[in-house]
């Protein structure tokens, strides 16, 4: 008797994330952030006041990390290159 494949096509059911697994998600991507923000900005200079360094973090974060940064969920790209090739229709 030749048995179906049917055991090896049907889905793998899969549990819901667990409150876990969440904060390990989140807290991996805030301490990717924070590494990058002190490599690319915090350990390179001194702020003379606290609104010039959040001044700072902010150009820091706007002009470079969220338009520019590369992403893992757009191919590789940033989000005006995917932008530019991908036009909205």
């Amino acid at each position: 008797m030749k048995r179906s494949g049917t055991c090896c096509t049907a889905p793998v059911w899969t549990p819901p994330p667990q409150p876990l697994d969440i904060y390990r998600s989140i807290n991996a991507l805030c301490e990717s952030f924070f590494a990058t923000l002190e490599c690319a900005l915090l350990d390179r200079r001194r702020f003379p006041s606290q609104a010039e360094a959040r001044m700072a973090v902010f150009d820091f974060i706007e002009g470079w990390y969220n338009p520019h940064r590369r992403h893992s969920g757009l191919d590789y790209e940033s989000p005006m290159s995917y932008e530019q090739r991908h036009p909205a229709v």
